[in-house]
């Protein structure tokens, strides 16, 4: 037998909400703060150590001497001339210049701001970034107008005879070099 029910009429009806939203809270499984808390700092402490672990493994890293390259003839260059090359793999475009002083010089030829290819300008003696109007020094690489604000990494020179090889590469004002 069922017990009688002492709720007014009101009470006994299905309320219209209960019915948009079937949710028994009793039964649903939620995410507190502390919970979300906890699994944010567990993450972000495991991104964290993963980059320590690659930074390190970048350090340990052997590195090797890096190849001797031949270039091209010093007599080939005329003074405010350039010839192009790559070093010191054949993903990495450089420049050869002779400045209009008659020195030999070699950068990378991807600009430091975006990556852009640089080019020679005789006429100003110096390497144009035409993408975003940067300007760089051909006597030593460094930014002298646009946005660029690192200097150009060095392709290390070596000349034999009449001969110009590019035998390592310093990396700028950063410090880092890969010199023999």
């Amino acid at each position: 037998m069922d017990e009688p029910d002492d709720r007014p009429d009101d009470a006994r009806r299905p309320r219209h909400w209960r019915e948009d939203f079937p949710v028994r809270w009793d039964e649903d499984h939620y995410l507190t703060r502390r919970e979300l808390a906890k699994f944010l700092t567990l993450g972000s402490g495991l991104l964290v150590g993963a980059n320590l672990g690659l930074v390190a493994l970048g350090r340990r890293a052997p590195r090797g001497r890096p190849p001797e390259v031949r270039v091209a003839s010093a007599a080939a260059v005329p003074p405010g001339g350039s010839v192009l090359f790559r070093y010191p793999t054949a993903e990495d475009p450089c420049i050869l210049v002779r400045t209009n002083a008659g020195v030999l010089k070699a950068y990378s030829q991807v600009c430091t701001h975006l990556s852009c290819a640089v080019v020679h300008r005789p006429d100003r003696d110096a390497l144009f970034c035409p993408c975003h109007l940067g300007w760089f020094a051909a006597e030593d690489g460094r930014p002298t107008a646009g946005p660029p604000e690192r200097h150009l990494p060095r392709i290390v020179l070596e000349v034999r005879g009449d001969d110009v090889y590019a035998v390592g590469v310093e990396r700028g004002d950063d410090g880092h070099a890969s010199v023999p």
